[in-house]
């Protein structure tokens, strides 16, 4: 509260996705090039729009429009692959850069602007590093506040445009509701009447909190020229990889990690220094004769130098160089990490790590010898079915990704403990002895009075049922009649007070899980 907007200076490359693809050798810079994102245009280069081309259209809309149309799938990591080295030439000449995304980045505006003798003389020496990097149309914008300034750089004129101190919201008023970035909010407000970031920023800072909430609220503090954001430099990246190369190769396992002991020391010192502890870690291996051996090892805790070296050791051996020797003489080791956490987050225990650590060291070593597969652990992934959930990982690899997707039909937490592996043969029937069965709306038939579970006590030994409740319908793949099916699922309660979960397939019931 009270804070004033800091003075920023904004480079904007335009048409970056374009840029990006033309640098990478793809295309040509002239051509007629967009580059697409689900369906839709998502940056379109100056020939295209010559030719009609606009972002959002479909993609058929837009080569309908122009016939020698270059249509290119967009690449995130691309964009961001050809835009580090200019952010990093920008901070060898004007320290202290921001990335907002791929081609926009921000910079405080007054360090630079003293450095080089005023503002435009700080805009003209950013606009020559882009130049260098290739980039003839770059455009700084300098204001009050990062989002004026970035507003400044899309119009500017000649290259570069300066709103005077206390200027933004003069510079602001004229421009339209779109320019907040979020098209779903300016038509909102369009459908009140707001066209202009003017007409906004005259309504009542407090009505527009109480109307529209806090994104409402920083909307409107935008459109006022009041924006207090503070310009965050990006964290330098430290190189924290570590390789040593053997000229000639080494044929010899304890010869390649003893002339790798200090290599492991220095990678585990850089951790330290950089007040980071390495949870995992890749370790490739490069041989005389080209091939290249890459394997991801976990720890329950941190690597040390000596845990460095067991994990090269155990990789060259593999599951049988241990009697073979290596079939290549090794010219290369490189040591990356691949998990790293604040080393303030792993501290001694308060009876320390041994056992943990101890076991870990034992199964990594079983796996080394006998095979990547030999050692599994259980872990829970992605499904609807609680069998598809249950599988296996190699012991240290990371569990599936598949559990954080979104499986709608999924059974909600807590998950029963026992889960019936094939699913077990059951009976449901009403309490008058009729069947149970769920008829084309999705309801039961018949309200449930007892069941039996063969493989669960007696087979002719019906529970009754004291609860209930469902069904809940579980429909997978049904584009596909050959691989279609159809679920009902139902929760029980037995006399006992033991909860079941059953379910209907092919009007036959099975048991899938108890709750114990």
């Amino acid at each position: 509260m009270g804070a004033e907007p800091v003075r920023a200076m904004v480079l904007w490359c335009p048409d970056w996705p374009i840029q990006s693809v033309v640098h990478a050798g793809q295309v040509r810079g002239g051509d007629a090039i967009v580059v697409v994102q689900k369906g839709e245009v998502f940056a379109c280069s100056a020939a295209a729009r010559r030719e009609g081309v606009r972002r959002g259209l479909r993609v058929r809309e837009a080569q309908a429009r122009c016939a020698s149309l270059i249509v290119l799938p967009y690449s995130p990591d691309l964009d961001a692959r050809a835009f580090d080295p200019v952010l990093t030439g920008i901070e060898q000449s004007i320290p202290g850069v921001q990335p907002i995304r791929p081609g926009l980045c921000t910079i405080a505006a007054r360090g630079p602007s003293r450095y080089y003798g005023g503002e435009r003389a700080a805009a003209a020496a950013l606009a020559a590093v882009a130049a260098e990097y290739g980039i003839s149309d770059a455009r700084v914008g300098i204001a009050d506040g990062p989002f004026a300034a970035e507003q400044a750089a899309r119009r500017a004129r000649g290259g570069t445009q300066i709103v005077p101190v206390g200027g933004s919201a003069a510079f602001l008023e004229s421009l339209p509701v779109e320019a907040l970035g979020d098209a779903t909010f300016a038509t909102l407000l369009k459908r009140l009447g707001l066209t202009t970031l003017g007409a906004f920023a005259e309504l009542d800072a407090s009505a527009v909190l109480d109307r529209f909430g806090p994104q409402g609220a920083r909307a409107h503090a935008l459109a006022s020229g009041h924006d207090v954001s503070a310009v965050v430099p990006r964290a330098p990246q430290q190189a924290l990889e570590r390789s040593v190369a053997f000229e000639p190769g080494l044929d010899r396992v304890d010869q390649v990690t003893f002339g790798f002991r200090s290599t492991a020391d220095d990678f585990v010192e850089a951790m330290t220094r950089a007040k980071l502890a390495c949870t995992a870690i890749t370790v490739t291996v490069e041989s005389e004769s080209g091939a290249a051996s890459e394997r991801t090892w976990l720890h329950p805790r941190w690597f040390t130098a000596f845990d460095v070296i067991d994990r090269v050791r155990w990789q060259l051996q593999g599951a049988d160089a241990i009697e073979r020797g290596l079939d290549s003489p090794v010219v290369r080791v490189t040591v990356s990490p691949q998990s790293v956490d604040a080393i303030g987050n792993h501290e001694d225990g308060l009876w320390g790590g041994g056992p943990d650590e101890r076991i870990h060291h034992a199964l990594s070593r079983v796996q080394s010898m006998l095979g990547h597969d030999a050692v599994m652990t259980g872990a829970i992934g992605g499904g609807r079915l609680l069998a598809e959930r249950q599988v296996l990982v190699p012991w240290g690899d990371p569990i599936p990704g598949g559990r954080s997707e979104p499986w709608p039909g999924s059974l909600p937490s807590p998950l029963p403990a026992t889960v019936f592996d094939p699913p077990r043969p059951a009976q449901v029937i009403t309490a008058a002895g009729g069947a149970v069965d769920v008829d084309a709306r999705g309801a039961l038939t018949g309200e449930p009075g007892s069941f039996s579970v063969q493989g669960v006590g007696a087979p002719s030994t019906m529970r009754t049922i004291t609860a209930w409740a469902g069904p809940w319908p579980v429909d997978e793949r049904w584009w596909d009649a050959t691989q279609v099916r159809s679920v009902q699922r139902c929760h029980v309660v037995d006399e006992d007070g033991m909860a079941w979960l059953l379910m209907l397939e092919q009007r036959r019931w099975w048991a899938e899980a108890r709750y114990d």
